[in-house]
């Protein structure tokens, strides 16, 4: 048997890896890289293989860099069932037909820009009246556009898959519990167990017997953190029968960083809030709308039961994100004893309170984006890539009253990797100076909003609870594949691991290592 390592190989976007036996092609995700979009296009419409060969899907969570390349897997021959868990699969419907809705909207917008770019050089008209050409009732005319482009011969940009091609990728699911074996080959089993990542995330462990041998193969996917709030701890007891592991597939996004203790999150809220509002600003928080943002409610009500801080409005400004919230609410089996204690004990939803509003059409939400009493605006994506936050950030960024607050992790080459380290560098040099200025939607903007980073909250384990798992679980592992770190977290955490007796690889694209 052999794995083969096809995404969030030395990088933490991507994630695919391809188990193959003699008779199956086991696919364990089939995430979205995002990063620079040329870059990030192109290599997530490179399948390495013919998707109609792969005999089954078997997905950790509903991220999009694990789940996001799955419709496209679908729209070109993949026949098999997409394995996850129930709550995985549930959030997908909605995941999955937003995801190709952004592609379809991304592709129709370059497609204006290329048109209006042609229509001005062939005419010699400005690319204002260019732009005029090809609006209808204020909107792109998509059948204007596509009848010039035809008549030039100029190729349209096709999106990378469509709501169609979502909706039939969500026919194939099967949702399975946590904690029970299930089929998903010839002579291969799988056994979901809990992840800690977000709601639904599964640690997989895969059997598979072949030639009179059984090989074990663990995959963590993205492995959460300890004591958090919402859902329960990253398991620690696995089947006998499925205890010893031969290669582990684990995440390694945090390597050789440790966050701040889980106990520090609601204090440095509080802070964060009080401040922001004595100051008249808006606390801006780019957050993904599965699972940091039911995080932050669930806090923030926390505090507004408690009176710590003013209450203010709460806007949660993504529909993926009110989608998803609905979904946190219809699944209470997955929550853990803390979040049944203090909210579902006394007749409360944890993600529900009267200061929260989610908003749903673009006009209100440009109506918020021009709100200048204090408020807490919540919105997708949580890289600043896409989506309304880019709004509300070239309304806000330039502000000092202003607060953005990231949450979570900002890859390389994001937005909101940037706003992070250069928000950082001027808020460490005591905001000395002009502000440092950052790019997006085509023009400049000052970076004069305070940038705070809160870790807690991330969703990834980090590096002593990636340990604690290894070691308070009762598997016993032969070798460790490290994969979803950049090089830097990489060959820190393999270091640390050699250290404490285990074997470790860190495998490159398109790599193979032969199991058993």
């Amino acid at each position: 048997m052999h794995v083969r390592f096809y995404g969030a190989v030395r990088e933490v976007t991507g994630s695919m890896h391809l188990l193959e036996t003699d008779s199956d092609k086991i696919l364990l995700d089939a995430g979205m890289f995002q990063g620079r979009r040329e870059e990030s296009d192109r290599k997530n419409r490179q399948l390495p293989f013919d998707p109609a060969i792969i005999t089954n899907v078997v997905l950790s969570h509903a991220h999009i860099d694990h789940s996001g390349r799955i419709p496209l897997l679908a729209s070109r021959g993949f026949a098999g069932q997409i394995f996850s868990t129930r709550a995985t699969a549930h959030a997908c419907e909605y995941m999955l037909p937003d995801s190709a809705g952004i592609q379809e909207s991304d592709a129709g917008y370059l497609n204006y820009k290329r048109a209006v770019d042609v229509i001005a050089d062939l005419t010699g008209i400005s690319r204002e009246e260019a732009k005029k050409r090809l609006k209808k009732n204020g909107r792109n005319d998509e059948e204007a556009i596509a009848r010039f482009m035809a008549r030039y011969d100029i190729k349209p940009i096709s999106p990378l898959y469509t709501t169609a091609d979502a909706e039939h990728a969500l026919t194939l699911f099967s949702g399975q519990p946590y904690n029970e074996t299930f089929t998903i080959g010839t002579d291969m089993t799988c056994t979901f167990y809990e992840a800690g990542h977000i709601l639904g995330s599964a640690v997989s462990v895969i059997k598979i017997r072949q030639n009179g041998k059984t090989v074990t193969v663990g995959y963590t996917g993205d492995l959460g953190r300890f004591d958090k709030p919402i859902i329960r701890n990253p398991a620690k007891d696995f089947s006998m029968s499925g205890h010893e592991i031969d290669l582990l597939l684990l995440e390694s996004t945090y390597g050789n960083r440790n966050h701040e203790p889980v106990a520090d999150m609601a204090p440095r809220l509080k802070k964060i809030i009080t401040e922001t509002v004595e100051r008249g600003g808006t606390l801006l928080i780019p957050a993904f709308a599965f699972g940091r943002t039911q995080e932050l409610l669930y806090t923030i009500h926390e505090l507004y039961n408690k009176n710590e801080v003013p209450r203010i409005p709460v806007y949660v400004d993504s529909p993926l994100a009110t989608r998803i919230t609905k979904v946190f609410g219809e699944h209470p089996e997955v929550y853990d004893r803390e979040t049944h204690r203090v909210f579902l004990e006394n007749s409360m939803n944890p993600f529900m309170f009267s200061q929260l509003h989610f908003t749903e059409s673009v006009q209100d939400s440009m109506a918020l984006m021009r709100e200048d009493k204090p408020h807490i605006v919540i919105s997708a994506a949580g890289m600043c890539e896409a989506g309304r936050i880019l709004h509300h950030l070239r309304y806000k960024i330039h502000n000092p009253k202003n607060t953005i607050l990231i949450v979570g992790y900002m890859a390389q080459h994001t937005l909101g990797r940037r706003i992070l380290e250069k928000g950082s560098e001027y808020r460490d040099s005591g905001r000395q100076g002009d502000p440092p200025v950052v790019s997006f939607m085509g023009k400049k903007y000052p970076l004069a909003a305070r940038v705070e980073n809160m870790d807690g909250f991330s969703a990834h384990a980090d590096k002593d609870e990636m340990l604690r798992f290894l070691k308070a679980s009762n598997l016993k592992i032969k070798k460790i594949a490290l994969v979803h770190g950049e090089e830097d977290q990489l060959s820190a955490f393999a270091g640390i691991l050699q250290g404490e007796g285990y074997k470790v690889f860190i495998p490159r694209f398109g790599e193979s290592l032969r199991v058993g």
